[in-house]
């Protein structure tokens, strides 16, 4: 029994916890986007993404895995330097452009080379991973 207290007080200290940690995440400042990084609308899409190397990040503001992506995004654009244009795509206000390539979880980001996808993430992904994707797609 004593064992059974203990575990049910760690589980709702661990849980005031991650509900605070949750709280200062969801009230944090949105992170500003490099000045690398351009928002693509419905009428500049297929024009922006059809020749080279592009990675467009569909996101919304609401969204704190989203939150997360930025300044990993703003890294990715940094780094990558000329091999890469980063671009990101508010499904909420381009609904038809998410909607045509079938977004259902964000952050997704797709890897466009010649105006072709190569490659979907879907999730939070690291710095390395995403340049590992980038330099396969080169």
């Amino acid at each position: 029994m004593k064992g059974l207290i203990i575990a049910v007080a760690v589980i709702a200290v661990l849980a005031i916890l991650l509900i605070r940690s949750y709280n200062k995440m969801k009230n944090s400042p949105a992170v500003e986007d490099s000045e690398l990084i351009e928002h693509l609308t419905a009428q500049n899409f297929a024009h922006k993404t059809k020749n080279g190397v592009v990675l467009v990040d569909f996101w919304a503001d609401w969204c704190m895995p989203c939150k997360m992506m930025a300044p990993i995004l703003n890294d990715v654009a940094e780094t990558a330097g000329k091999k890469v244009t980063v671009y990101k795509l508010n499904v909420d206000e381009q609904q038809q452009i998410a909607a045509k390539f079938g977004i259902r979880n964000i952050p997704t980001m797709i890897l466009f080379k010649d105006g072709k996808e190569v490659e979907r993430m879907i999730g939070v992904k690291q710095k390395d991973y995403i340049l590992s994707s980038i330099q396969k797609a080169q």
